[in-house]
């Protein structure tokens, strides 16, 4: 086998495990979630919002970016430590990505921040899904 087979077969393999991966995240964001732009803090100026989809599970919130080929969330936050400090509306140059009926909510988990930008329906089931976490002192207590 000459040099320039070797090299042409090696990236075949390597294109075909880019598509498998392209694929796989396809298929991972088609199975549903919101639609929600975040960003980690800091951040300089207005930079770093990442469009993707949002999903809630029962102890964590978890954010997966439209442009990555991870096979995972991109960034997960825990329900428990999640705190909401504060709610603005877009300014500046986000109105490029954002329109006006979309809140940017500022959260932290204890161990990082973020900006996640809603619009009204969907800050609605975050704020709940937050609101109804149950207490972190809560046990459930076994019956005999």
């Amino acid at each position: 086998m000459t040099f320039g087979m070797t090299v042409l077969i090696i990236l075949v393999v390597l294109l075909a495990v880019l598509v498998a991966a392209f694929l796989y995240r396809l298929l991972v964001l088609r199975r549903g979630g919101t639609a929600a732009l975040l960003r980690v803090l800091p951040s300089p100026g207005d930079s770093g919002w990442r469009h993707g989809i949002i999903r809630y599970g029962e102890s964590t919130f978890v954010f997966f970016k439209l442009s990555s080929l991870r096979p995972g969330p991109d960034s997960r936050i825990d329900r428990q430590g999640i705190e909401v400090e504060s709610r603005r509306s877009p300014s500046g140059t986000e109105f490029d990505i954002m329109s006006d009926d979309i809140v940017v909510v500022k959260v932290n988990d204890g161990s990082s921040a973020y900006e996640i930008a809603l619009d009204s329906g969907a800050l609605t089931a975050f704020l709940s899904w937050v609101e109804s976490r149950p207490d972190g002192r809560a046990r459930r207590r076994r019956t005999a």
